[in-house]
């Protein structure tokens, strides 16, 4: 099976390359021979390396920035989403699309379904929720899969800023009233390999039945729930009981409008995950033990 994998060098992507592996071969693309922002071109390039599969989770990510770069963000994260559905449904080839909590205006605090209405707050989540909507319209044998609050031990993201600002600043000030699952990159990628599972090495019909039961929607994030804030003080806890020299003192929790964005946040990030654990059979860990393994990463040289 031949793996066609975007966004290698982000925090999903990178995690992703490794584990798609014991499946088929991984034609690992980034922007530069793969440019989501130029959706025109994507059919060729994937004429041209005839994948067998599809897995996309290359994206614009920058939330606020979205605010001002609509366009670009609407081209890459619907545009190009619907290139490559359209051409993954002529072909026959199954497709998987990551999206995002996002979707979701975040009110109430049960976990969102993936039945529920969608109502994002801000571009990016539009843009993602567009992305969603042109994979599922292309008409062709997809999984989207919905995740929230990303960290891995490398990159840009909420784990290696609060470890950066804990070891420069005395105080630090977090949001306490948006609450969700912070996921793994790692336990996303270990999550889509289980859904897709070992019988699917080289057969096309047994992921698309599996995305069939799925109804081509599925949540994938860590088990449990904590605030922005609780993660924090998670995170600092975590690196210090590893031996981390710090100069926080205090971790002081505040409100959403004490924290002004020019994006509109979701306060509650909660995804149910009974789709993902009745029907499909995977269970995810808890977001405690996905960053001890993160937080044991980042102690060792070079992390």
């Amino acid at each position: 099976m031949r793996i066609l994998l975007t966004g290698v060098n982000g925090q999903v992507g990178s995690a992703l390359r490794s584990p798609l592996a014991t499946l088929g071969t991984v034609l690992a693309v980034d922007r530069t021979v793969f440019d989501l922002a130029r959706p025109g071109e994507l059919p060729g390039i994937l004429d041209a390396t005839a994948p067998d599969l599809i897995v996309n989770p290359a994206a614009y990510t920058a939330v606020d920035q979205a605010e001002d770069e609509r366009e670009l963000a609407y081209r890459v994260n619907a545009e190009a989403p619907r290139a490559m559905a359209h051409w993954a449904a002529f072909h026959g080839v199954p497709m998987v699309h990551f999206s995002t909590d996002y979707v979701f205006d975040g009110r109430g605090d049960r976990p969102w379904r993936e039945d529920d209405p969608a109502a994002p707050l801000s571009v990016y989540g539009a843009s993602k929720l567009a992305g969603e909507t042109a994979v599922r319209k292309a008409g062709g044998s997809h999984l989207v899969v919905r995740t929230s609050w990303v960290f891995a031990s490398k990159g840009k993201n909420f784990l290696n800023t609060i470890v950066h600002l804990a070891r420069e600043r005395s105080e630090l000030r977090i949001v306490a009233d948006q609450v969700g699952a912070p996921t793994s990159a790692r336990s996303l990628a270990k999550g889509l390999i289980s859904i897709l599972g070992v019988t699917a090495r080289g057969d096309r019909s047994e992921i698309a039945r599996r995305f069939d039961a799925a109804k081509g929607l599925v949540h994938v994030s860590t088990s449990g729930e904590i605030s922005w804030h609780g993660f924090a003080c998670a995170i600092i806890d975590g690196i210090r009981e590893r031996g981390a020299e710090l100069a926080v003192d205090s971790v002081t929790a505040i409100p959403t409008r004490e924290f002004r964005t020019k994006a509109v946040r979701p306060l509650n990030s909660r995804l149910d995950m009974g789709r993902l654990e009745e029907v499909l059979g995977v269970r995810m860990p808890n977001w405690r033990d996905a960053l001890d393994r993160e937080l044991d990463e980042l102690r060792r040289p070079g992390g």
